[in-house]
């Protein structure tokens, strides 16, 4: 089962195309749209992914289950490994893709695209979709904007100059599960009744650090160009300051998101605590554990929020527990960690049962044995309503659907630029925090542009 909201089937491709140059027709990067747009009523949408690491290959193995998508050029500057590899792999899906170390020489030869997938490290994100929207690309860039506000704001003005459309890669927007549980049971059904309390974690286990065949090093003077000063760093970059964000961006980036989605809202402060406990600090700049509570004040009250990541222990995984006076949703990416719970004293869901708003519990709540004595102090487990709506897809193949089909004219985006940003600095100003060792307070003009 599927759940989509805010469709828009007003508009076909060759009309969308002629809206979006008429649009720029006044902006300083009109020739360069112009020139770029496809005239034709194909669905068929060209795009090139650059950054073929780990994330830019699970983007393009979903892509690669999208029907409709053409691959026509790769970026990396791992030439000897992930462009090579992408390459062949796309060759062997009849792909016609060339590939390129450099996204300039990219964007000066290839004249036939629609889209540009950005997957490269977080501080390349800004230079990246910047230049794609300029040469009249519309991008799907991958959380988190930038590693810093500057580049994400970049980001923004570059999307309201050329009228591009841009998808921020939260995936859990178009995750049927998370909108059926905001739309139908948050806003709808209002199962939980006011939301009060909000807990979220993502727990990893040890991991060593990424390494690389030394036969396929890239040579440093290529390194040094593209902001890495050795290997060590261009593979594990998510841990070095100014160029990526550490855990509390790569994982919780994502739960924040829904924080801020399912409350409506954004934070008034933070506070956070962290550290470097375990790894070596010499080789992973950013904390490896950050524990962060925040404040919002909704329509409905104040709410309190908690976030915890730490990188030490993968038990309990990740999820997030919204918490309300008549009941509580936990919902995960992870499909077995989605329920809902009933408080004693609200009414019955057996109304939305019915409706198939939820499924019923597998079971009766367990009762204590006969004959065994029950503290009064103990609380039986409440039964666990599930969620009627099944995600089989991999997790960013919505998304990106989403994406593709806005640019169709069928579908209005899901996460927009103006959505990421919010998300950008709710985030980025958690390692602020840590670092200043103090309540940080967000002003309402900063979530802005």
């Amino acid at each position: 089962m599927s759940f989509k909201e805010n469709t828009d089937n007003s508009l076909n491709r060759r009309q969308f195309l002629k809206k979006s140059a008429a649009a720029g027709a006044g902006l300083i990067f009109a020739p360069m749209v112009m020139t770029r747009a496809r005239a034709n009523d194909s669905n068929d949408l060209n795009v090139v992914l650059i950054g073929a690491g780990a994330e830019g290959s699970v983007l393009m193995n979903s892509m690669l289950k999208i029907p409709g998508i053409r691959f026509k050029a790769v970026v990396d500057i791992w030439e000897k490994y992930n462009l090579r590899r992408a390459v062949r792999l796309l060759k062997k899906y009849r792909h016609d893709v060339r590939g390129y170390i450099d996204y300039r020489e990219m964007l000066a030869k290839e004249k036939d695209l629609d889209a540009a997938i950005v997957a490269t490290p977080d501080f390349w994100h800004a230079p990246h979709a910047v230049a794609c929207m300029e040469a009249g690309l519309h991008v799907y860039c991958e959380k988190e904007m930038s590693n810093t506000l500057e580049g994400a704001r970049k980001i923004v003005e570059a999307q309201r100059r050329t009228g591009k459309l841009v998808q921020i890669g939260h995936q859990r927007r178009s995750n049927p599960r998370y909108r059926f549980s905001f739309f139908k049971l948050i806003k709808e059904a209002q199962l939980l009744g006011r939301i009060t309390t909000v807990n979220g974690q993502w727990n990893r286990s040890v991991q060593p650090d990424l390494a690389w065949p030394e036969k396929y090093a890239i040579p440093e003077h290529i390194l040094r160009q593209y902001g890495f000063e050795n290997m060590h760093q261009f593979r594990n970059w998510r841990w070095y300051k100014g160029l990526g964000g550490g855990p509390i961006v790569d994982l919780g980036s994502h739960q924040l998101d829904i924080y801020n989605w399912f409350l409506e809202s954004v934070p008034k402060s933070v506070m956070a605590n962290g550290g470097t406990d375990y790894y070596d600090p010499s080789t992973h700049e950013w904390y490896d554990t950050v524990l962060a509570t925040f404040v919002y004040q909704t329509k409905y009250g104040t709410v309190r929020a908690f976030y915890q990541t730490i990188t030490t222990n993968s038990n309990l995984g990740y999820f997030e527990a919204f918490m309300g006076d008549q009941g509580t949703l936990q919902i995960s990416e992870s499909g077995g960690r989605a329920g809902l719970y009933r408080e004693q004293m609200a009414p019955p869901w057996d109304r939305f049962v019915e409706l198939g708003y939820l499924k019923p519990p597998k079971e009766e709540a367990p009762k204590p044995a006969a004959g065994a004595l029950l503290d009064v102090r103990e609380t039986l487990a409440p039964p666990r309503y599930e969620l009627p709506v099944v995600m089989r897809d991999p997790y960013h193949k919505p998304h990106l659907e989403n994406f593709f089909n806005a640019i169709r004219g069928k579908e209005k985006l899901n996460c927009p630029v103006e959505v990421g940003y919010e998300t950008a600095v709710t985030v980025l100003k958690v390692n602020e925090a840590v670092a200043s060792g103090r309540k940080i307070y967000y002003r309402p003009d900063e979530f802005k542009i």
